[in-house]
């Protein structure tokens, strides 16, 4: 019996409305702005309520040319060039295109710098992992994590910055091997000139200093209610994505795909160590961030086994001074800490090369972004960008 049938007043509260509101759909312009460390990007996003019906990124707000400015500039300028295409990895952009003029060359670096290389690659694949989980929790409403790893970050990027005098931007290889220490001096064929006194017991001393954060953020992250709530099921990128839209790094393992070149490519020497590579098989947005974490994990036993098994020997081959590189041409890809960063390099003979065709990772990963989107929620817009670890750079180049 209501209200009314007894008589009494009758409030609204009392009235069951099931009424559904006709709202017209709206566009929205997200952007274009500068999100901290994404770069500059615009969405334009169709919306109904709450729910996206359909989004488009809009690119090329940070275009500055890189494919075409190597036309005019030597093979060692281009080094200075390309770290800057995604600068939380500048050291691994490097690694690549240098591999690829050292084949076009026919020279090959010594032993001792290739695993040179191999450490500092790893520093910036955990460096740009830390600064990943530094951001994602902070964008879904968590700050404590950030202090964390911005903390501890710091460690990697002295290291870092100790041997190449560059915390983002290092231009430290060079064709043949990479160039002396910081401050070392002329380049002599002292040991004690290409990594700094310390270097192997801070390593070592980092080393297990961030196996403790990878643990702080089980406990701080991976279990919280609420970023399980923002994580799970949201985001989901099948396998068959991943080969559609090329897409690469962890996102591509996350979604069950173990594709990884340090693995199956032999641009450095990492059939020397012992690690494994992450997958998982949800493929949403929690999955890409289990994946992170668990890559620190690994990076970490890599540099391990390589400071401590580091070969004697020069830091360089006989180079030309003046280097021209033979006719031909040669892809080589390597893996960046946000997936395949490839170069094809055209050459007609000499200093400067004919064409530079570059992959970036992010610009496959962002693709997928509006099948991702079709039907979600608003909020997890903000999820499924975080998640998939970009940089506009990296697109933009």
């Amino acid at each position: 019996m209501t209200a009314a049938d007894q008589g009494g007043t009758v409030h609204i509260s009392d009235a069951a409305v099931s009424v559904e509101l006709d709202t017209p759909g709206m566009t929205l312009n997200i952007g274009p702005q500068h999100p901290s460390t994404h770069g500059v990007l615009r969405l334009v996003a169709r919306v109904d309520g709450e729910r996206v019906s359909s989004l488009e990124p809009v690119i090329g707000y940070m275009h500055r040319g890189y494919e075409k400015l190597v036309e005019v500039r030597n093979y060692a300028q281009i080094i200075t060039l390309i770290n800057r295409i995604d600068w939380t990895a500048g050291y691994a952009n490097e690694v690549p295109f240098v591999v690829a003029v050292e084949r076009l060359t026919d020279i090959e670096a010594p032993e001792r710098a290739q695993y040179i290389r191999v450490i500092l690659t790893e520093m910036t694949r955990v460096s740009a992992h830390l600064l990943f989980l530094s951001s994602f929790p902070l964008e879904l409403g968590a700050s404590t994590p950030l202090m964390y790893a911005v903390r501890d970050r710091e460690y990697v990027l002295e290291l870092i910055e100790g041997v190449t005098g560059g915390r983002f931007h290092p231009n430290f290889n060079r064709v043949g091997g990479v160039k002396p220490v910081a401050g070392g001096g002329s380049t002599t064929k002292k040991q004690s000139q290409d990594l700094p006194a310390g270097f192997i017991a801070a390593t070592n001393a980092m080393v297990e200093r961030l196996r403790g954060t990878c643990i702080t953020f089980d406990d701080l992250v991976s279990g919280n209610e609420v970023f399980l709530a923002r994580t799970k099921g949201v985001g989901f990128i099948t396998a068959e994505q991943v080969h559609q839209y090329g897409i690469s790094g962890p996102n591509a393992r996350a979604s069950g795909v173990g594709f990884d070149v340090r693995k199956h490519e032999n641009y450095l020497p990492y059939d020397k160590f012992d690690f494994v590579i992450p997958t998982e098989t949800d493929g949403d947005c929690y999955a890409r961030y289990a994946v992170r974490l668990a890559e620190i994990r690994e990076s970490l036993n890599i540099i391990e086994q390589a400071v401590n098994d580091l070969p004697g020997g020069p830091l360089r081959s006989k180079v030309p001074r003046i280097l021209k590189v033979p006719a031909g041409e040669i892809y080589v890809r390597g893996e960046n800490p946000k997936g395949e960063m490839g170069y094809y390099i055209v050459s007609e003979g000499g200093r400067i090369p004919y064409r530079v065709k570059i992959r970036t990772a992010s610009y496959s990963n962002l693709a997928v972004l509006p099948e991702l989107m079709d039907g979600a929620l608003m909020p997890d817009l903000v999820a499924i960008l975080g998640s998939l670890d970009f940089v506009l750079g990296d697109v933009d180049r």
